[in-house]
């Protein structure tokens, strides 16, 4: 300091702050402010702090804010959480170690004007516009701010990120800090996951549009109430029968994400789009003597089924609100199993001066055709009335031949998406093409609640229609020119429709 004081490391200012409240420092504390203290001597800017709940993460990290105000007065820190109740309380929460802290009594400024219940100013060598510390909620206004520090405390809670939309919006408002640090400035994330697609997750999310993890090349400090071995971090606090109660109190899904911190969807998922069985590879058309066979991965085809669920299509590259037009393809092979091999969410192109039902039929049309489809299912219910007839003269345009049904769905949805999909998932029956776990229908399995109450549900509603329609099968009798031979399988039941033959 200017006035020689020698600055106190971090862990010293951490055990002389206990000291003073008659506590003792805690062995996590210490490591924890080991971290903090090393990775910025080591110049590290981009810096992730999880611990398990309890842990005084909060507490540990006001210590470090204090500390950073009295290794440098002219430092600016800006505390961003959820809302501005929990950024004022870590606001609150340092500056009464400013006030009462051995070390940083120089610091308290000599007006009081600057010491207000959100922000506050120490005393400080420069005339600096912003003040010392200030909070702001993450939905607040952070526009002209300037900051050498941004602290993200716990902006990830269930209201920020319990739908895809609202992960959106948090991804997009934490980007504005870009707008606010410094360029030599300091991120400090800390909070738990409270979601499978949590800012905090180390790995990408393809399925949610992520080609890296939110937080990628960020420097981690991962803390969880045991390590692998059973061992606990805080055993005066948090013995072995506390975390017993914790986690049979919690549910397994909580306590793992809150205590163990593995992004996990916490509330129960009815869909588990782990026990889905990945594979690669495309069907293989093959002609002979007449007749017509597919496989896949070697194993013959002996039907499928392909169900359109329309909507009023997004544009290109437009994010996903509102309901999605999904087409969805599966196959059904001589082993027993089924073959989810395409969940497509059509889009239009606003520049496209055809007509956007012309342009989703088109779309249909080209998948039909790649994936020798002998028909679809056209789900007639809502804006799907006049699809079926569009769809075959587009079919008859291409030179595809393929049959059209259309079908009116009754039973209640989430009765159709449980029958279809729960039986299948514990048998392990039902396989799921690497290309479909890149799109939103992975997200939809993981947030499904039968309610209604999360996320959308189009490509499950499309893949329902497929798992429980009548399969096409493959060794139909010659069909009019134009088609390819049927292909090989067992002989065909098909519900009666509106065959285009």
């Amino acid at each position: 300091m200017e006035d020689g004081t020698e600055i106190p490391d971090f862990a010293a200012f951490v055990e002389r702050w206990n000291a003073g409240q008659g506590q003792v420092t805690p062995a996590h504390h210490r490591v924890l402010a080991a971290w903090l203290a090393g990775r910025l001597d080591a110049g590290s800017r981009r810096l992730l702090l999880m611990a398990f709940r309890g842990a005084g993460k909060s507490t540990i990290v006001g210590l470090f804010a204090a500390w950073l105000l009295l290794s440098d007065p002219n430092r600016r820190l800006l505390v961003l959480a959820a809302d501005l109740a929990l950024a004022t309380k870590m606001v609150r929460n340092t500056k009464r170690i400013v006030e009462q802290h051995p070390n940083t009594a120089a610091l308290k400024p000599p007006r009081r004007d600057q010491w207000a219940v959100d922000q506050f100013t120490v005393a400080r060598p420069r005339e600096l516009r912003d003040p010392s510390m200030l909070a702001r909620g993450i939905d607040g206004n952070i526009t002209g701010s300037r900051a050498d520090v941004v602290i993200c405390d716990d902006v990830e809670v269930p209201r920020t990120c319990d739908t895809a939309a609202k992960r959106a919006d948090l991804r997009e408002k934490l980007a504005e800090i870009d707008c606010v640090l410094v360029p030599d400035g300091t991120r400090l994330y800390i909070g738990t996951p409270h979601t499978y697609y949590s800012i905090y997750a180390e790995e990408a999310r393809p399925e949610a549009g992520e080609s890296r993890p939110f937080l990628d090349g960020y420097e981690r400090m991962r803390l969880p109430v045991r390590d692998a071995a059973g061992a606990g971090a805080w055993p005066e606090v948090f013995s072995p029968a506390r975390i017993a109660e914790l986690e049979a109190a919690q549910g397994p899904l909580r306590f793992a994400s809150q205590y163990l911190l593995r992004p996990t969807a916490v509330a129960a998922g009815y869909l588990d789009p782990d026990r889905l069985r990945p594979y690669d590879g495309e069907p293989v058309y093959r002609e002979g003597a007449g007749r017509a066979w597919m496989t896949l991965n070697g194993v013959p085809l002996l039907s499928a089924s392909a169900w359109w669920d329309p909507a009023f299509a997004r544009p290109d590259g437009a994010p996903g609100r509102g309901d999605g037009s999904v087409v969805a393809v599966v196959f059904s092979g001589a082993d027993g199993n089924q073959y989810l091999h395409r969940t497509l969410y059509l889009s239009v192109d606003p520049a496209d001066p055809t007509e956007e039902a012309v342009q989703q039929c088109r779309a249909v049309v080209r998948l039909m055709e790649t994936l020798n489809l002998p028909g679809v299912h056209v789900e007639t219910n809502g804006i799907g009335a006049f699809l079926p007839g569009l769809l075959r003269a587009e079919l008859r345009r291409a030179g595809v031949g393929a049959a059209v049904i259309a079908q009116t769905s009754t039973a209640p949805k989430a009765r159709r998406i449980l029958e279809a999909f729960d039986a299948r998932l514990a048998a392990g029956r039902l396989f799921a093409h690497r290309s479909v776990q890149e799109t939103p229908f992975v997200r939809e399995m993981r947030e499904w609640r039968p309610d209604g109450s999360r996320g959308h549900d189009d490509g499950l509603d499309a893949v329902a229609g497929c798992l429980g329609a009548e399969p096409l099968r493959f060794d139909r009798p010659a069909l009019p020119a134009g088609r390819r031979p049927a292909w090989q399988g067992a002989a065909p039941v098909v519900a009666s429709a509106e065959w285009d033959v």
